[in-house]
């Protein structure tokens, strides 16, 4: 049993990850905005963290009087904190709020996980290079580091969803492949490295390897309507901003399947991704009728 600070915990994965370390018997520090709101059940099915945590740092993470020592007495810190459908700007939490905590971490925590995005440093979003510019700080950070690298979560499949349920999915490129991970798979995953504690980077994936264009076809059985999946061609750069830029800040913009194929050695896992569109497609999302998370939707390269 050990004592973990998460950042992020009210996230989707974040939750899982607590969910996770309470049923293994590790005593949990939750970073919140909100406890009321932890204590709801999450986005796409996540768990509320009611009951899950012993104690709780409700605060902001772009305070740094906050984040000082909010690793104080803990001996291992994971990291899913990060942008999503908040408006916030990427670089003050993805990179500068984590390496607040990192700091804390390097005064007080013996050992610091942090999800990452697959392929984030190829990418010119500003989210996935926030992301990378942090994982490569923590990389080499003097602390037992580990970077886990999802190429998407189950939550990302429900933009796909999004589209079907209007009736037409676009994609760049309908043969690239994804294999998803659900959070809860994904949070066995973290842990386990985490209680290992060797340093490294590890890429993780979801069972099941799917194109853009199955992943489609499925939405749209999922969502009961007959497919009708439109290839579209890259984007071009708007003035002064990348088309992965422009995706990553509205959701609802269609065009999946982008430059690169985003899959990687399928980690041992419970959930398929026909049942989690299964499952989103009964669950609508957290703002019901309103597009879903980004979470770590591929870009261009």
């Amino acid at each position: 049993m050990a004592s973990v600070l998460v950042a992020g915990a009210t996230g989707y994965l974040g939750r899982y990850v607590v969910a996770e370390l309470h049923s293994r018997r590790h005593l949990v520090r939750a970073v919140v905005r909100d406890r009321a709101r932890a204590c709801r059940k999450g986005p796409w099915g996540s768990p509320s963290l009611d009951g899950l945590v012993e104690e709780w740092a409700v605060g902001s993470v772009t305070d740094s009087g906050f984040t000082r020592d909010l690793a104080a007495d803990v001996e291992h810190v994971v990291s899913a904190l990060g942008v999503t459908r908040q408006k916030a700007d990427p670089w003050q939490i993805d990179n500068l709020a984590n390496l607040a905590i990192l700091d804390s971490a390097l005064r007080h925590a013996g050992s610091f996980t942090y999800i990452n995005a697959l392929g984030g440093e190829r990418c010119p979003a500003q989210l996935t290079r926030a992301k990378s510019a942090f994982a490569q700080t923590l990389s080499a950070a003097p602390i037992s580091s580990q970077i886990i690298n999802p190429p998407a979560y189950f939550s990302d499949m429900t933009e796909v969803l999004a589209m079907a349920r209007r009736g037409l999915v676009a994609v760049f490129r309908p043969e690239a492949r994804i294999n998803p991970i659900h959070g809860a798979d994904l949070a066995a995953y973290i842990v386990d490295r985490m209680e290992e504690g060797h340093t490294g980077s590890w890429d993780v994936g979801g069972p099941d390897v799917l194109t853009w264009r199955e992943l489609a076809h499925l939405s749209f059985d999922a969502v009961g309507k007959r497919s009708r999946v439109l290839t579209v061609p890259a984007c071009h750069k708007a003035e002064g901003q990348s088309a992965a830029d422009r995706r990553s800040r509205h959701p609802g913009n269609p065009g999946l399947g982008t430059a690169t194929d985003r899959t990687v050695q399928p980690a041992p896992g419970r959930h398929r991704p026909v049942h989690g569109l299964e499952h989103a497609a009964r669950l609508r999302g957290p703002d019901d009728g309103h597009p879903p998370p980004r979470g770590l939707l591929p870009h261009s390269s």
